[in-house]
Formats: C-alpha cells, structure tokens, sequence
C-alpha cells in the first residue's frame, strides 16, 4: 500500500519538483499539496495523510508550529521537515513539535527517499550534517555543565550527588552508543550491525532507554538526550 502524503512548501516549483519525485516512486502517493501552515493544517485534517512533508519558513504560519498542529490533529501522521535551513535550534524546534526528521531539500533524491522511507518505518531520519550540529551542541551543553559544576569550592561534591550541575544519566554505556547511533540515522539493524548484536537485542536497549527516560518514542529519546548533553558524555 502506497504511503498517503501531503507536500507543504510555499514555493510552487518546490511542491512540483516533491510531487514528480514522489509520484515515481512506487510507495508513495501524494494526496495533496499545501503551500503554508494554515493550508496544511487544513488539508491534513480533511486528508488523514500517513506522512506530511513539511517546510519551515512559510507565511501565515510557520512549519514548526503548523507540525505541532497538524499532530495534534492527525495523531498518526508522521512530519518530515523539509528545509534549505542547518540550525540546531531550528531542528530542535521542529523535533519538539513532534516532527519525525529533518532533512535538507539539496540531499540528493536517494537520500531524501531513504529518510522518508526510514520514518515510515518508524525510524528517526536526520540529515548527516544535522546530526553532526546536534552532537555538536550536545557537547557544548555537557561543557558547559561541567564547568558550571566545578565552580566554587563545593563544586565538585555537589556534581558528584547531583545537587547542581548536569543531571547524571540514567542511561547505561551500552543504551548511550545505541541512541547516538539513533540521533544519526541508523535503523535498528543498522545499529546491530554496527554493534554487533541482533535487532532484538537493539530493540530491547531501546525499550530501556524509554522507559528510563519516561518517553515513547526514538524522537523524544534523543531530544531529550541532547538537551541534558548525556548523548557525547559515553560515546565509544
């Protein structure tokens, strides 16, 4: 069955160029085109669409709060930011909305298809040089975590039971390597071969780490991951 799409971009040649692509591949149908935020909220509550292909700087309503709207509306759609733009914040913002990837409309096709057809799966798809800004950031939030903990003469003994600085991580060595290899992209077979382990065994690391975190999905996971710096912290 063909996954039911809607391609929101406030450029015409932009929606057309989306839609030819898409309208080739066997798996995908487009079902509707939207050219702002208002628009796609509209559409995607009359269309029910599996996956939503969302730009980020649109009139009327931008593609970060016009995701939050359209999942609150259409809970089992899965958003796709589309966007010229490399920001962490804008990537965080659009994650924290509930968006499903990120990825940049100058990847080559293949590229787009693969992250479209990840999230499908249930996957969390990011552009390589997304995830290399968030990793970077992570980093700069754990530094800054650290330094704020050693200052003062009690600094370090307060770090080391938690009453000021970073919050330690719950997660273990193993669950950390398994969610950095989330926040890149990689599927659950693609982090089992990189670890060498079975999909099961991924699939129950995964399972650990939301419960510990008390999140439900791979998205939230690593949002909230990188936000408290815990993602470089044990990265092998």
């Amino acid at each position: 069955m063909s996954v039911r799409t809607l391609v929101v971009d406030d450029h015409p040649i932009m929606r057309q160029g989306l839609t030819a692509m898409l309208t080739a591949t066997p798996d995908f149908e487009v079902v509707g085109q939207a050219s702002d935020g208002v628009e796609a909220v509209e559409l995607a509550t009359e269309l029910r669409p599996d996956l939503v292909l969302m730009d980020l700087r649109m009139p009327r309503l931008d593609g970060v709060a016009a995701t939050e709207a359209v999942l609150r509306d259409v809970p089992t759609a899965r958003v796709v930011v589309l966007t010229t733009y490399e920001s962490d914040d804008a990537i965080l913002g659009a994650v924290e909305a509930g968006a499903s990837g990120y990825l940049l409309k100058a990847a080559p096709e293949e590229e787009l298809l693969a992250g479209l057809r990840s999230v499908v799966a249930g996957q969390v798809a990011l552009a390589p040089s997304m995830a290399a800004l968030l990793v970077g950031r992570a980093r700069r939030t754990a530094s800054q975590a650290d330094a704020s903990g050693s200052e003062g003469a009690g600094g370090a003994a307060a770090a080391a039971d938690g009453s000021s600085g970073s919050t330690p991580t719950p997660l273990s060595p193993r669950e950390t390597q398994v969610l950095v290899l989330v926040a890149e992209g990689c599927s659950n077979r693609e982090i089992g071969l990189r670890l060498f382990v079975g999909e099961a065994t991924v699939k129950t690391h995964l399972q650990h780490v939301f419960e510990k975190l008390g999140v439900g999905d791979r998205t939230r996971a690593v949002t909230l991951a990188m936000e408290r710096g815990w993602l470089p912290s044990t990265r092998a």
